[in-house]
């Protein structure tokens, strides 16, 4: 099986890094864009899913006839069912109404069984009752293994050891910021202790919306996926952190449509998020010349919600600026 996993090693990773020009306060900025929907999977989640499951295969826990489990918002079930195809195992995922109908076809093509669960929890969200329906499912049938995206340290380990040193073998110079957008966490963890480790002066913000508590915030409703946390992050450390930022789902439909319209990038949701809250950062910040914004995903799942002027409409939201 470790055979299987570096053929799907060797296929992960190179995404592209593109640079933009967008309006920061009346004056056109360059901003660059790490687009990890070209990634294997399309997001960077397949990174994640392969550093969860290698994990899972050094610990012995992966024999033939198991079932992966894990809750889900979309792109990280989305690179599991793709791995479980791949090492010929079942894998199911707890979705919630937040997922969007597009990732739902997707984990159905790729032969994933799906869990639905439709009570919000007392966050305002619906993490907490999709890990309650993990927890029940595992009492039930020992044949489940459950990835534990949320608590297992080879979530960010990934990120540091693959994402992280990616990113600046593909630059002439560490950027004076990064963004990243945060739900368990791990991504924005991995990349920030690789920078750290090599003792680099960039500023690491993280983004999240508003609604999570993924790192001290008030609990809400939330309406993107992808993004925030109805519980705190096992990953999120202060000393990873230098800025703070919270955007929401306005902000981010605005930079998904005018990264469209301008240069032709279809971003996921919570890139338009991360885009949004880097801008605002540049505005307050004109001292940062070299931006790079990590975008998880691209926006063909999205079509349905940050896309649709009918959905924000639904939700009683406009697209508009940071």
């Amino acid at each position: 099986m470790k055979h299987y996993l570096d053929r799907f090693e060797a296929l992960l990773g190179l995404t592209p890094i593109k640079p933009i020009t967008l309006d920061v306060q009346g004056e056109p900025r360059t901003i660059h864009l790490k687009l990890e929907g070209y990634n294997l999977t399309g997001s960077i989640k397949a990174r994640t899913a392969y550093g969860l499951v290698r994990g899972l295969v050094r610990d012995g826990r992966i024999r033939p006839g198991v079932r992966l489990l894990e809750s889900t918002s979309g792109n990280l079930g989305v690179a599991l069912a793709s791995m479980a195809r791949f090492l010929d195992i079942g894998f199911t995922a707890v979705l919630d109404p937040m997922s969007t109908a597009e990732v739902r076809s997707r984990l159905t093509d790729l032969g994933a069984t799906i869990v639905m669960v439709d009570e919000v929890d007392e966050a305002g969200g619906y993490l907490l009752s999709r890990l309650a329906k993990v927890q029940e499912m595992l009492r039930a049938d020992d044949g489940y293994v459950w990835v534990d995206q949320y608590n297992s340290p080879e979530n960010p380990d990934i990120h540091r050891r693959m994402t992280g040193p990616e990113i600046l073998d593909q630059l002439p110079a560490a950027p004076d910021a990064l963004f990243a957008a945060v739900s368990t966490g791990g991504t924005f963890a991995g990349i920030s202790q690789c920078f750290r480790e090599r003792g680099l002066a960039t500023r690491m913000v993280a983004v999240d919306v508003n609604g999570s508590v993924a790192y001290g915030g008030q609990p809400g409703r939330r309406y993107l996926s992808g993004i925030g946390a109805s519980r705190p992050s096992s990953f999120l450390k202060e000393s990873l952190i230098d800025h703070y930022a919270y955007v929401d789902v306005g902000e981010a439909a605005h930079y998904c449509r005018t990264v469209l319209k301008e240069t032709g990038i279809h971003l996921g949701a919570s890139s338009g998020a991360v885009v949004a809250a880097c801008v605002r950062y540049l505005g307050e910040h004109p001292d940062v010349q070299d931006a790079l914004c990590i975008c998880a995903d691209g926006g063909e799942k999205y079509e349905s919600t940050v896309y649709s002027d009918t959905w924000m409409t639904s939700i009683g939201a406009l697209p508009r600026p940071a």
